[in-house]
């Protein structure tokens, strides 16, 4: 008889194979126990979209607001010049028909929108320029 791990599901079993000739009786199966298993790290949890500092303003303060995950861009709460405060929406962005509220991340002025209403945008594409 061997002996084989046999992973099924996220769950590790330990069996035993044994071959069987031709015209004779396999034995009765037995009822295998799940082999005790390492514990599965936790997944890390994704986080929050943070601003990206350009090269461009890097000494002025310029940060942009990009796209968590792909969508399309259902609404813009802002436009240039505006002035926003921390938590303020920005744009709300549909996905997988959910709707993502895609937030200021810090006080500022928006200096510019790079997007509109019904575009389609990519993970990590700008939306709002902000100073």
């Amino acid at each position: 008889m061997k002996t084989f791990k046999v992973v099924v599901n996220g769950n590790e079993y330990e069996v035993g194979v044994q071959e069987v000739k031709a015209g004779t009786a396999a034995p009765a199966p037995r009822a295998a126990a799940p082999a005790p298993a390492a514990p599965k790290p936790a997944a890390p949890k994704p986080a929050a979209p943070k601003p990206v500092t350009t090269a461009a303003g890097a000494g002025a303060g310029v940060n942009t607001v990009t796209a968590p995950m792909p969508g399309t861009i259902i609404n813009v709460g802002c436009h240039a010049g505006a002035k926003v405060s921390k938590g303020d929406i920005l744009v709300v962005l549909e996905a997988m028909k959910m709707e993502n509220e895609i937030m200021a991340p810090h006080d500022g002025t928006v200096t510019e929108v790079k997007v509109q209403q019904g575009a389609s945008v990519n993970a990590g594409d700008i939306l709002v320029v902000l100073s």
